[in-house]
């Protein structure tokens, strides 16, 4: 019986033990829960900003000298010198190549040889004219009193005519050789490969030895480069806005010259000084939708060089009073925007809003927020609707201003 007992007690610690577990293991995590939402998710916030946002239009660009010149052989010889050295600067009318000139030399001396032959061909043809003459003026009263035959006045008037004729003849043949004279010159002029305009030539294609001739390709090229031009595109869309904005005339002419463009180098720096619009291309290019734009930016150092890449920015419009916010702040998903906002009792409120144009690292706001809410830019992914927040100025905050 007391066995029996002692067996019963037993079972019945054991059941008590079990209970106790199953409450302690119950109300456990109803504790920790409890312990966790009486803490706040500590956030990093800043407030909207409102004001005049410069909205700022970016495209590719290419950079090209003002002008380009290729010097070109007209004439055939070989080059014997070379005159400059390639990548300096260049003025007007200096010798880059001499072609070898001695043939030209040859022609030119031979074109004045007979130039002063046929001279000396007119001036004897004028003597003789005059002696014509003469006998024209002497045999015309003679005749009138019939002191000599109507047949020698006939022959000294056919013989004169003759003598006009030759001295035409010899007048022709001078202006004959004058022109061939003139074209002898030119060619021993063109044996002097000058550069046509001011800036840097570029590298040789072809070395001292080489036979050249107007069908040859150029022997090198000219760039000037201050100030340097900048081909960019800009889709027709964006084209005809802007225009549409400036209907006349005198509108679009005073905008193109206000406008400001800058110039970001390929290795991220921008350039010191600001462009200018310098012209339109006269059609949209049909395959690409897109309409070629240049611009103008002075190159003093001559830094910008023909083909290089840079990214064009200019000032396209201003956003007045536009609301600005830290693009980390903005959430997508499936296509639409949203951000947590922290109101005045620490509780965090999901909204969707409308974004518009990138600034920099902050996004325009177009819808959703309003000026001076507080919006989390530090915990985004952690904050649920509801939420009580320790909310922190953001460390960054002074960037949005």
């Amino acid at each position: 019986m007391s066995a029996f007992r002692k067996y019963k007690t037993w079972i019945a610690a054991g059941l008590g033990l079990i209970v106790v577990a199953s409450i302690v293991w119950a109300t456990r995590p109803k504790r920790a829960s409890e312990a966790q939402a009486g803490s706040s998710l500590d956030v990093e916030v800043v407030r909207v900003q409102q004001k005049d946002i410069p909205i700022y239009g970016e495209w590719i660009g290419t950079l090209d000298g003002l002008v380009n010149a290729d010097v070109r052989a007209q004439v055939t010889g070989y080059l014997l010198q070379q005159g400059y050295q390639e990548g300096a600067f260049v003025k007007k009318g200096q010798l880059l190549f001499q072609i070898d000139p001695r043939p030209f030399q040859a022609a030119v001396d031979q074109a004045q040889g007979q130039l002063a032959q046929a001279k000396a061909t007119l001036a004897n043809a004028q003597a003789v004219q005059g002696r014509t003459e003469l006998d024209v003026n002497r045999y015309t009263p003679l005749a009138r009193e019939q002191a000599a035959s109507q047949q020698d006045l006939d022959n000294a008037i056919q013989n004169n005519l003759a003598a006009q004729a030759t001295v035409e003849t010899a007048k022709a043949q001078i202006r004959t050789y004058e022109a061939a004279l003139e074209t002898a010159n030119i060619n021993l002029d063109f044996t002097r490969l000058i550069a046509p305009i001011d800036g840097i030539a570029g590298q040789a294609q072809l070395q001292v030895g080489a036979l050249v001739s107007p069908s040859s390709v150029p022997v090198t090229s000219v760039s000037t480069l201050d100030p340097v031009k900048v081909y960019f595109t800009v889709s027709e869309p964006q084209y005809l806005e802007w225009r549409r904005r400036f209907p006349t005339e005198p509108s679009r002419q005073e905008a193109d010259k206000n406008l400001r463009l800058e110039l970001i180098l390929a290795d991220g720096s921008t350039y010191p000084r600001t462009g200018t619009f310098y012209f339109a291309d006269r059609q949209v290019n049909e395959g690409t939708g897109a309409i070629r734009l240049a611009g103008l930016f002075a190159n003093p150092g001559n830094i910008l060089r023909p083909g290089g890449y840079a990214r064009v920015r200019a000032v396209i419009r201003v956003e007045h009073g536009g609301l600005l916010v830290p693009q980390r702040a903005v959430s997508e998903l499936q296509g639409s925007y949203q951000i947590a906002v922290v109101d005045g009792d620490s509780k965090v409120n999901i909204r969707s809003v409308t974004v518009g144009d990138r600034v920099g690292s902050e996004w325009v706001i177009a819808e959703g927020v309003k000026p001076g809410e507080s919006v989390v830019t530090e915990g985004v992914q952690k904050v649920r609707p509801g939420m009580h927040v320790n909310a922190k100025p953001f460390a960054a905050e002074g960037a949005v201003k």
